[in-house]
């Protein structure tokens, strides 16, 4: 029966243009002459896959056609495997069919726009501390200490901020896989730690780009942008005021440097945790401001949202909508939750489904093996991306079930992914765009 209903669902999604298609056409070309190659991966998940329609559905699938399709979306590229933010991340993610791609956007001290998930990352996702330049950091590396038994009591640290040096320095790093070894007493092996999941096979020197360097690029692979303004790191050492004058200004320069390269706004969808940045683009950028993007943080609120009592929806969905907010972009555990020992949706997304918002969710391939994400992880807290279903999923193939209820059930129009492989395969077998 399911999949009889997956097979309407999809012949209704192509007559109809369904909002579960994904983000709107705009001006970008897509026959770039880029092949979709999906390796191995989507294909061991549907493989895990417990007997049913879906896994019977998908299986059909398996000699495509694949097409590029903008509900896959590279998060920060390809970073499962590839360094984040790097050049050979977002070709992968291209390659791979993501259809829009993720620069995070922060800033050297000479006002540069670049490429990077936070203000002060360097030191993880780069190799700054190996070079001349871990003097300028905010703070030196200073290793991990043990007591007379072996017992760590201070672990490793450093903080390198973007903000710390120019752009022409910021070109000469190189940037690795996320990762720091708590336990390291050398930089050598504070650069390491990356997870059992994941790998350093293509770790060997990754191509940090600017912001307007990846515009150039994503326009030259053929995808539309989804770049992430970065919040304010208050411990840097150079503050967003004393660089763009003020938050604003910071949102302002983002959106200047698709205006100048002629990107239309139809395919730029600018993020940001902060509603304040949000509300300055639908108000002095409306173009961009259209399919500006608030990204939902308040399940680390104080009170903490709850995605399954809306009286904690503060503010409210219509609220949202009222101030212009058109996307909401929650983890996507608060899409869902389990009832009858069923994957369904959640008040969260009723809510906004009823308020007229589109949504788009983060993120999956993030977390490693979902048979490895029931354990806690290093700082003892329960898993995040799939804490409100855990209880219900046997296997790593039942990420594609969870992909199914998220696009077939809540109805998103988009998902970020740190494999898009994995999304592309799934998106052209049930037909989204």
């Amino acid at each position: 029966m399911r999949q009889g209903m997956l097979i309407i669902a999809a012949a209704a999604f192509l007559m109809a243009g369904s909002a579960a298609a994904g983000p709107e056409t705009g001006g970008i070309e897509r026959d770039t002459g880029h092949s979709v190659q999906l390796g191995p991966r989507p294909f061991y998940l549907v493989d895990k896959m417990s007997e049913g329609d879906l896994k019977d559905q998908l299986m059909s699938c398996e000699k495509g056609p694949f097409k590029r399709t903008d509900f896959s979306i590279g998060h920060r590229g390809a970073a499962l495997q590839f360094p984040e933010h790097t050049k050979e991340s977002y070709e992968a993610a291209a390659r791979q069919g993501a259809g829009i791609v993720e620069c995070d956007v922060s800033f050297t001290s000479d006002g540069a726009l670049v490429c990077r998930h936070a203000q002060c990352d360097l030191h993880t996702t780069t190799n700054i501390l190996a070079t001349d330049l871990a003097g300028q950091c905010t703070a030196p590396f200073t290793p991990a200490e043990f007591d007379a038994e072996g017992n760590r009591i201070s672990a490793a640290t450093a903080r390198c901020c973007a903000s710390d040096i120019s752009l022409a320095q910021f070109k000469t790093l190189e940037g690795k896989m996320d990762a720091r070894d708590a336990n390291a007493t050398t930089v050598e092996e504070f650069l390491g730690g990356t997870a059992n999941w994941r790998t350093d096979l293509y770790a060997t020197g990754g191509t940090l780009l600017s912001h307007k360097e990846s515009i150039a690029l994503f326009q030259t692979l053929g995808v539309k942008f989804t770049p992430e303004l970065k919040g304010p790191d208050r411990n840097a050492s150079l503050q967003v005021e004393e660089v763009f004058g003020s938050q604003a200004g910071y949102a302002s320069a983002m959106i200047q440097d698709y205006v100048d390269a002629g990107v239309d706004p139809k395919d730029v969808w600018a993020q940001s945790f902060n509603q304040g940045d949000v509300l300055h683009w639908i108000q002095n950028h409306p173009d961009f401001g259209e399919q500006a993007v608030f990204l939902d943080g308040r399940y680390a609120a104080n009170p903490p949202i709850d995605p399954n009592d809306p009286s904690t929806f503060d503010p409210s969905m219509a609220a949202l909508t009222a101030l212009g907010v058109e996307i909401i972009a929650p983890p996507m555990w608060m899409l869902l939750t389990v009832e009858g020992g069923e994957i369904v949706p959640s008040a969260y997304a009723r809510e906004a489904k009823a308020a007229g918002l589109d949504i788009i969710t983060w993120t999956i391939e993030r977390s490693g093996r979902i048979v490895e994400d029931v354990l806690p992880t290093a700082a003892g807290n329960p898993s995040f991306y799939y804490r409100s279903t855990i209880e219900v999923l046997e296997n790593d193939g039942d990420l594609m079930r969870t992909l199914d209820v998220l696009a077939q059930d809540v109805g998103i129009i988009g998902i970020f992914s740190d494999w898009p492989a994995t999304v592309t395969y799934y998106a052209n077998c049930v037909g989204l765009k």
